[in-house]
């Protein structure tokens, strides 16, 4: 084979290994400039979705809660005080009654009839009152003119002075039977709301029976008696000392405002079983919304914070060294930013140090977060129901 066809065949082998050679440069100069491209993209992190709140500023009530049981002013079990047969009720079942107010009437024909016998004897003393004075102006008469002795003046007078002590027994019989003939009317010794009816018409009622007529509650006012632990009692008093101090009372849910009233006392002991202090709260209640025995929250006002700093009370976490907040800066980057905090309730935290009016606090999605985190806001009603506690 000649010289040139050798060459022509090992052109096509040439041209192979220079092709692969240049690809094989150009995959290491490609290769670099991706490995450097690359990272710069995957550095960003995507932003993380939270919900967010304004610090506020403001004056803050701080409450102390309890669960209370409402009391009545007053409570009176209405009896007979004489006895005999109910001829009339005069009262519907829980009406309310004014004091004086005529409940219910016994029989007063045995009464009236024992009035009359003692106004009688009165009557019948007097004559003869009147009949011995007369004797004893004679006696003195005589007495003088030797006809009659002193003895018999003495013994005549004294006659006298007996006839009017038994007058003036009369007098208090006639009081006595009056009395008595007035009971026979028993009336409202208070303004109230009568009960149940446990007598009825026709029956002989005694003073001394189990069940009363009714019973009869002042409801207005009315009392909250609740408790406190004995760590509370410090702030209360110191509260006492200043004034009033107001306590408001919510129905069992702690949902809606029943009455507002003012702290009446605290007990004179504590109770060593349970660590707690009573206390007892009077309310006018003059629409009637609180009722004997009904259970309510107590709210009661200790103190006020002045300007205070406040959050949602969702937006502090707590860590091992204490309360947090997340703080969204400017650049809507966040930091974890240690606070004292004060939770005042489920929707009001008062932060005392670490935090300013304006700033923006994480309220839901705090879980999620680190320091430096990019994060994106979504409107609150986005937000799941109970905020994430991480």
């Amino acid at each position: 084979m000649s010289g040139s066809a050798k060459r022509d065949k090992s052109r096509p082998v040439l041209w192979a290994v220079v092709g692969f050679g240049m690809l094989v440069i150009a995959a290491g100069v490609a290769i670099p400039r991706l490995t450097k491209v690359q990272p710069a993209h995957a550095a960003v992190p995507p932003s993380i979705p939270v919900v967010i709140a304004v610090a506020g500023q403001g004056d803050v009530p701080i409450y102390y809660d309890a669960l209370g049981t409402v009391m009545a002013f007053n409570t009176v079990a209405i009896r007979a005080q004489v006895t005999g047969q109910i001829v009339s009720v005069d009262f519907r079942q829980g009406q309310d009654v004014k004091q004086g107010n005529a409940l219910a009437k016994i029989d007063p024909d045995p009464f009236q009839a024992a009035l009359d016998q003692a106004v009688a004897k009165k009557s019948e003393d007097e004559a003869q009152l009147i009949d011995a004075q007369k004797d004893l102006v004679r006696f003195k008469t005589l007495v003088l003119r030797n006809a009659e002795t002193q003895q018999n003046v003495d013994a005549q007078q004294a006659k006298v002075d007996q006839l009017k002590a038994t007058i003036d027994a009369d007098q208090g019989a006639i009081e006595a039977a009056r009395t008595q003939l007035g009971f026979t009317t028993i009336a409202a010794p208070i303004d109230g709301v009568v009960g149940f009816r446990q007598i009825d018409i026709g029956n002989i009622i005694h003073p001394t029976d189990a069940n009363p007529l009714t019973v009869l509650t002042q409801i207005k006012p009315s009392y909250a008696v609740f408790t406190l632990p004995q760590t509370d009692l410090g702030p209360v008093r110191e509260a006492m000392l200043r004034g009033p101090v107001e306590v408001l009372a919510f129905d069992q849910d702690d949902a809606q405002q029943l009455a507002k009233g003012e702290l009446l006392l605290i007990d004179n002991q504590i109770d060593q079983t349970t660590s707690t202090i009573r206390l007892k709260a009077q309310f006018a209640n003059a629409d009637e919304r609180l009722w004997p025995g009904e259970f309510v929250h107590i709210h009661t006002l200790v103190t006020t914070r002045k300007n205070a700093v406040t959050v949602p009370t969702v937006a502090v976490q707590r860590g091992p060294d204490g309360y947090y907040v997340w703080v969204i800066k400017p650049d809507d980057t966040v930091e974890q930013r240690p606070v004292q905090a004060e939770i005042v309730n489920e929707s009001t935290a008062v932060i005392r140090e670490g935090l300013n009016a304006a700033e923006r606090v994480v309220t839901d999605g705090q879980s999620r977060l680190e320091a430096g985190n990019h994060v994106a806001i979504r409107p609150a009603s986005a937000a799941p129901q109970h905020a994430d506690q991480g």
